[in-house]
């Protein structure tokens, strides 16, 4: 398997994996029947757990386009050391947002996201060389 499809599946896990802060903690905050319910009429949720909902969100909107461009370049057979980068870049940047997204850092967490997108773009780039 590619690097790519390596950071690939890590982003996936990755995603999957951030959904656990904040629902631990709405089941601490806000009991299982509310967790387990439809949850209607919460409002917005405060603090980390808030942040944490808007890092998977934020992670899933970005996953979507990265696995579309990681997915096409391996069928092209155009995956490359650049593209590899680009994926890793990817996949740690996307870490160092959730981390510093949960944590509450508002500067890191844009740069950790510039950075995710740079990867992307780099991945992209194969596709036109």
């Amino acid at each position: 398997m590619t690097i790519d499809l390596t950071m690939l599946a890590y982003s996936a896990i990755l995603c999957v994996l951030l959904a656990f802060p904040y629902t631990l903690g709405m089941i601490a905050a806000d009991g299982l029947p509310m967790a387990a319910g439809n949850r209607e009429g919460m409002g917005e949720v405060p603090g980390w757990r808030g942040r944490a909902r808007r890092a998977h969100l934020n992670l899933v909107e970005n996953l979507v386009p990265f696995a579309a461009l990681v997915l096409v370049v391996h069928l092209a057979q155009k995956a490359s050391p650049m593209t590899a980068h680009g994926a890793e870049l990817f996949f740690y940047a996307r870490v160092a947002h959730a981390v510093v997204y949960i944590l509450g850092v508002p500067y890191l967490r844009t740069l950790a996201w510039f950075a995710s997108l740079a990867g992307i773009a780099m991945v992209a780039a194969a596709l036109f060389v």
